[in-house]
């Protein structure tokens, strides 16, 4: 054999890994065992965790008792129901001064607002002033507001006087220039064998002699708003406050969340907003319908608060949230399950020191509240619904 051909026959040597048959088997058991541990391990913290969690939310009462309730498709957000940035452009009056101003009154050029901290306002060139306070005490958490008072609902009298409707307190008329304040109607006073826990909003005939107002609920107060919208109660109602002899009745009874109210121009009906069930309901003052009531419109592309008239002959409505279409309304879909809102408000009590702290949206819109004089401007109000009320709400004006 040649030197070339041994050369070809050569092979070069691949080095060799030995391995030990022995041990590759406990290697391979070690790391199925460890598996093993880590699965079981994490499976028993789970059921640990879920298993007391579970229970505690099946003994545990629900602080609500919600029904199912029926609404219609929500109207689609089309054409005049279109969304749009107008607010957005609105100018901004008394920025960062007011702490959640709810509803606006107007005596000429001044106009009045009550806060959440309990406080009746006058708003005039450009100054803040403090005219009268409902109640007493701190007024920093949702705690505080039934000693310190809640006003919403405001109106402007015929005499110079204002009208006001404190969540707590009852129905007031205060003298903004003398500073008066004069209890008409305490909510400790039974109204037909039931206490008045949320009175809401007001609208006042033109001589003065009616006030039309509502109490949202019998069982939950203003700072369980959310309690009293999941909950759907329909122990709200709307009443009459006769000025003159004092006396109180019932219009209408068995209302789910009654908000905003207002008088027709001729004072023939009242509306009422109907927030939980996303309505206006109407109730006949005279004429042949007297003593009756119907629907003034009904499914609404959200839920109304306050209602105001307009120059134009209608009526502005604020809406509380909007039931998106297309889209989601959380709103809707929990509403035909009372099973889904008793365990949210279950889980609440175990996670949060005060169910009322509950906050299931991020901000409401109380708006239009007053026109000024005979030109177009509308003054609304804006207040953020936080976990707090050191939010600040500021009132604005559209041009």
């Amino acid at each position: 054999m040649s030197e070339a051909d041994g050369l070809r026959q050569r092979r070069p040597l691949r080095s060799q890994v030995v391995m030990d048959d022995g041990q590759a088997p406990e290697a391979k058991d070690g790391s199925s065992f460890s598996g093993r541990v880590f699965r079981v391990t994490f499976l028993m913290l789970a059921v640990s965790l879920t298993v007391p969690l579970l229970g505690a939310m099946l003994l545990l009462e629900s602080p609500i008792d919600p029904q199912p309730l029926s609404f219609k498709e929500p109207l689609l957000l089309l054409g005049v129901l279109q969304p749009n940035m107008k607010l957005q452009q609105a100018e901004r009056l008394f920025e960062n001064q007011l702490i959640g101003p709810e509803s606006i009154a107007n005596i000429g050029d001044v106009m009045f607002t009550g806060t959440a901290d309990g406080q009746i306002v006058k708003l005039e060139n450009g100054e803040i002033e403090t005219i009268a306070r409902l109640g007493s005490g701190p007024c920093k958490t949702r705690d505080d507001e039934p000693a310190c008072g809640r006003p919403l609902g405001i109106r402007a009298g015929p005499n110079g006087t204002l009208f006001v409707a404190d969540a707590y307190k009852g129905l007031f008329e205060v003298n903004p220039w003398k500073r008066e304040v004069k209890l008409l109607i305490s909510s400790e006073t039974p109204i037909e064998g039931r206490k008045m826990s949320f009175v809401n909003d007001l609208t006042i005939t033109q001589d003065g002699k009616k006030i039309y107002f509502t109490d949202s609920s019998s069982k939950w107060q203003r700072r369980d708003y959310l309690l009293l919208v999941m909950e759907g109660t329909d122990d709200g109602r709307l009443l009459e406050y006769d000025t003159e002899t004092k006396e109180v009745k019932v219009l209408l009874d068995q209302l789910r969340f009654p908000n905003g109210v207002q008088l027709s121009p001729t004072e023939d009906f009242v509306l009422v907003a109907e927030t939980t069930m996303a309505r206006i309901r109407r109730f006949y003052l005279s004429g042949l319908m007297k003593g009756g009531a119907d629907l003034f419109v009904e499914n609404l592309p959200g839920f109304p608060d306050n209602i105001r008239p307009s120059s134009s002959g209608g009526y502005w409505v604020g809406m509380a949230t909007i039931r998106s279409n297309p889209g989601f309304s959380m709103l809707d879909f929990l509403s035909e399950r009372p099973y889904i809102k008793r365990m949210i408000f279950k889980q609440d009590l175990l996670t949060t020191p005060s169910w009322s702290e509950a906050n299931l949206s991020s901000h409401c819109a109380s708006l239009p509240a007053v026109q000024s004089g005979d030109c177009d401007e509308v003054c609304t109000t804006v207040q953020p619904c936080s976990r707090t009320q050191r939010q600040r709400g500021l009132p604005e004006k559209l041009a």
